[in-house]
């Protein structure tokens, strides 16, 4: 089974409509940080749900931040990396609710 699909695709973004480049690794809108549950195993768009995945909490990893999303059709939660474009007003205010947001 493969890990990872490498896709370049742009997007509008399903919940503030922003128009997303991507790069191959893109996975979320860079600006409000929401994703689409698209992919089973990363890129590979064979998810069936298709529901909106918010974003739930934000932590720092050495020099990193890591998004957890959690669908909100079935739940299911995705871990991924912020990227350097990503909006860093969204990840602190995030970081700063996720206890409150998560238990939702």
């Amino acid at each position: 089974m493969k890990n990872f699909t490498k896709r370049i695709e742009n997007f509008v973004c399903a919940h503030c409509g922003a128009e997303c480049v991507g790069n191959g690794y893109t996975n979320h809108c860079p600006k409000c940080l929401w994703s689409r549950h698209v992919d089973n195993n990363p890129g590979d768009r064979a998810a069936l749900c298709g529901g909106m995945m918010r974003p739930v909490s934000v932590e720092k990893c050495g020099d990193e931040f890591i998004i957890t999303h959690k669908c909100e059709t079935c739940g299911k939660t995705i871990r991924q990396r912020a990227s350097d474009d990503d909006n860093m007003d969204e990840i602190i205010r995030i970081s700063a609710n996720s206890s409150f947001i998560f238990g939702k």
